[in-house]
């Protein structure tokens, strides 16, 4: 059984896909700037 993946060439899957790679490296530099970087600063303290 042989899959065509052609209908994912169209430049929407790369914006999608780069708006969803986008959305996690901005969650993840929240997420340690608003929960890691203030417990590692309290824990020294």
């Amino acid at each position: 059984m042989a899959i065509d993946l052609s209908e994912f060439d169209h430049p929407a899957w790369l914006t999608a896909a780069g708006a969803g790679i986008g959305y996690l490296l901005i969650l993840a530099v929240l997420t340690v700037a608003l929960f890691i970087v203030p417990y590692v600063v309290f824990t020294a303290l």
